[in-house]
């Protein structure tokens, strides 16, 4: 499994997630309206990656502890969002509980409820 179908099933397996192009990139949403991850390929970085929302504090913390797998991405970074690098060896447990909670962050509670259902 490439990375692409990998970040693609974990946002797929949430409730109510679709994907859809946004700037050229796939890219997930809740309930077909909120982004809460976003593929990034084509930024001029020559660096593969995605965006995903985050609590207030996480991007700093994790961009400081540990900038070989985290940044602070481009056009969203002011808003807290976190960039994960997935061209260097990712921790696949850590990144499915990232995207959790990016989903959490955007999702109503009514999806927030049936997730915890699970």
């Amino acid at each position: 499994m490439d990375v692409l179908d990998r970040v693609r099933s974990l946002c797929l397996a949430l409730p109510e997630v679709t994907e859809r192009p946004s700037h050229g990139e796939p890219t997930w949403f809740v309930r077909d309206k909120k982004t809460f991850v976003m593929y990034a390929d084509h930024h001029h970085d020559d660096r593969l990656g995605v965006w995903m929302a985050a609590p207030p504090g996480v991007q700093e913390s994790l961009v400081a502890d540990d900038p070989e797998h985290f940044y602070r991405p481009p056009y969203v970074g002011h808003r807290g969002w976190l960039g994960v690098y997935l061209d260097v060896d990712v921790d696949w447990g850590h990144f499915e509980d990232l995207v959790e909670t990016a989903y959490r962050q955007i999702a109503p509670k009514t999806l927030i409820a049936r997730l915890d259902e699970v």
